[in-house]
């Protein structure tokens, strides 16, 4: 088995900067609590609502229009995940509307007004790091524009910086994160090519083992692991109660994760859980053996699932038995995939997935890179609308809360106040 050591203080890590971060971090690893820390968490990522929101959606529940945060409270839902880009002003949010405080989406101002409503609501908090002025995701690890021609050494600098001023900003705002996941689906590494890491065994999915095979100028672990250690130590330094999470797109591949896990610890890398993607398998009971897998070779790490869509129950009854299995989070369900609302009668997302490659590519495997499936409904140009939570959905996650042991919230008499 693998497990973490002793590491450095925080003291040593505010120190740090530049080369000089690089050379103090490199430092073996301490060992984290694996054991559940908090009650099992029913999570959803749901950044897309606030925009949703501005461009008119509104949200139903048995007729009556509510705050979406208390339809999923009352479900069971007892977590909410944020992502975070660097500048999306000069990536994701160019060329869309901004909000009602102008603020472009996903960034930090939007992000914190976001937070401060969650947390008003009673969820536990988290927030995904992209390193990235838009989505970073296993096909897509671009640098920010303002990061693109540094040295190594002031990369490492400037995530570090990044990630301590983002959470220092969102503590201040009272607005902290409960877990901060450093990097989103970094199977591959992050910030490339610096911290790439070239395909070690085969996927099963011939677009990611196309793509991810030959990778000239990658990186390799040693430069992901020093960026990793960056964002790690700037989040323990700013919120040492925060649990900290690597993230693995392939919760399927036990190799792979293995791989990934080994090369990290060997390499002083601390962080206290790993999260996966899991909306395929490659055959029916991948991921029950990775998790039961991971469990044992890292007796002090937790895992979740940071990203499902369909087999909403099972993926969570998988984790959920594991005593180190810390919970999971429902990726976009107000209108993607197999969503958890209805628009005009039918699912507000795209519908279920294939549960096996082999019966068809699920664009989750391979972000933009995968064609959509044939058939697949197009997207509506607008994201406003009536949105009317499925009965069926809320039904399951209210007896998987209930299963789980997990005690209900008394649903709040008015809305939460939304202004900043």
């Amino acid at each position: 088995m693998i497990r973490s050591q002793p590491g450095l203080t925080r003291r040593e890590l505010g120190a740090a900067a530049g080369a000089g971060l690089v050379a103090s971090l490199a430092g073996p690893a301490h060992a984290a609590p694996a054991r559940r820390p908090s009650p099992y968490l029913i999570g959803a990522d749901i950044s897309w609502l606030p925009q949703d929101e501005a461009a008119g959606a509104t949200y139903f529940e048995n007729g009556v229009q509510r705050d979406p945060l208390l339809i999923f409270r009352d479900a069971g839902f007892n977590a909410i995940k944020l992502r975070l880009f660097v500048d999306p002003a000069n990536g994701y949010s160019k060329g869309r509307p901004p909000g009602p405080s102008g603020a472009p989406w996903c960034g930090i101002d939007q992000t914190i007004d976001f937070a401060r409503r969650i947390k008003a609501a009673g969820f536990h908090l988290s927030l995904t790091l992209h390193y990235s002025d838009t989505w970073a995701d296993p096909e897509h690890q671009d640098k920010p524009a303002a990061w693109a021609a540094l040295s190594f050494p002031k990369l490492v600098e400037a995530v570090h910086r990044h990630t301590h001023d983002s959470l220092a900003a969102m503590k201040a705002a009272g607005a902290a994160p409960d877990m901060v996941v450093i990097g989103n689906e970094t199977t591959f590494g992050m910030l490339w090519p610096d911290g790439r890491v070239p395909l070690s065994v085969p996927t099963g999915n011939p677009v990611t083992d196309r793509r991810h095979r030959e990778v000239p100028g990658a990186g390799g672990y040693d430069r992901f692991a020093d960026l990793l250690k960056a964002g790690l130590a700037a989040a323990r330094e700013t919120l040492p109660r925060a649990k900290l999470v690597l993230h693995n797109h392939l919760g399927r591949h036990w190799p792979i994760v293995r791989g990934w896990m080994d090369a990290l610890i060997e390499r002083g890398v601390r962080f206290d859980a790993a999260g996966f993607s899991c909306y395929q398998q490659l055959a029916q009971g991948d991921w029950d053996r990775c998790f039961a897998e991971f469990g044992r070779r890292y007796p002090d790490h937790g895992f979740l699932v940071l990203e499902y869509s369909s087999r909403k129950r099972y993926v969570n009854d998988l984790v959920h038995a594991h005593p180190n299995g810390w919970g999971s989070f429902i990726w976009e369900p107000t209108r993607h995939q197999e969503a958890i609302f209805l628009r005009d009668g039918k699912n507000a997302g795209e519908g279920p997935r294939p549960d096996l490659i082999a019966q068809g590519l699920n664009t989750a495997e391979a972000p933009g890179s995968t064609p959509p499936p044939t058939g697949e409904q197009p997207r509506r140009p607008s994201p406003g609308g009536r949105y009317d939570a499925d009965p069926a959905f809320l039904d399951l996650y209210r007896n998987m809360a209930r299963d789980y042991g997990l005690k209900a919230k008394s649903p709040a008499p008015t809305l939460i106040d939304r202004r900043p």
